[in-house]
């Protein structure tokens, strides 16, 4: 059985120029969910943001993400959910070379991807599980897009912002990005006169109160 719903509004191109001022890591100390596990990036240095179009794949069979991929605008995030499967790739160089010719800013894969250096010559980013000869296949039995998945261990709504970088990545809602991004910034400016008094023999532990803690 198949299943495909409308892909949601893409979100606010203001949301991408505030996060790409910003570092994955920086919400990192903020907030302990939203961040999917175990991926790694295909390159480094590495930044994307983006609308979420998710993608559930049962194991070998990839149909769905060619649909999906055929059908993405530019600015999306392919986001795909394998159902647990982490060993094979249902996302090589044809699928990566479409997505970046549909405008697609980058893939989170919850498998692994192949042809990496065919990949990396159209630079096209994207983050997996790793590289594996071993694939899926166009079987036809089941799948769907634009429907909520799980990868890494976070659920990803059809719409999201996919917020990543060489660090990692980051899973917003649209409502809450713009906000995020401003305290994201502030906390990296911050860290600018911290930096010119540490040259001059400043404390780190002062400045971010660890020293406090061994005071007591």
């Amino acid at each position: 059985m198949f299943t495909q719903n409308l892909s949601a509004p893409q979100i606010d191109p203001a949301i991408v120029d505030a996060l790409s001022e910003v570092c994955t890591s920086t919400l990192g100390h903020l907030r302990d969910h939203g961040f999917p596990r175990g991926l790694v990036p295909n390159r480094r240095p590495l930044k994307f943001i983006g609308t979420a179009i998710t993608v559930r794949i049962p194991h070998l069979d990839s149909t769905a993400v060619h649909v999906a991929v055929d059908q993405a605008r530019p600015g999306d995030v392919i986001v795909i959910e394998q159902s647990g499967d982490e060993q094979r790739s249902c996302f090589g160089g044809l699928v990566s070379f479409t997505a970046k010719e549909r405008g697609v800013v980058g893939a989170i894969i919850d498998g692994k991807s192949n042809d990496y250096d065919e990949v990396l010559g159209y630079g096209f980013p994207l983050y997996s599980r790793g590289i594996a000869a071993h694939t899926t296949r166009i079987a036809g039995i089941e799948g769907a897009i634009n429907v909520p998945v799980s990868v890494g261990g976070v659920v990803v709504e059809p719409g999201d912002v996919v917020f990543a970088d060489s660090d990692g990545i980051a899973i917003l809602k649209p409502d809450e990005a713009l906000e995020i991004a401003k305290i994201l910034k502030q906390k990296e400016d911050a860290e600018i006169p911290a930096r010119e008094k540490i040259q001059t023999g400043g404390s780190l532990a002062e400045y971010s109160g660890a020293i406090n803690y061994f005071n007591n």
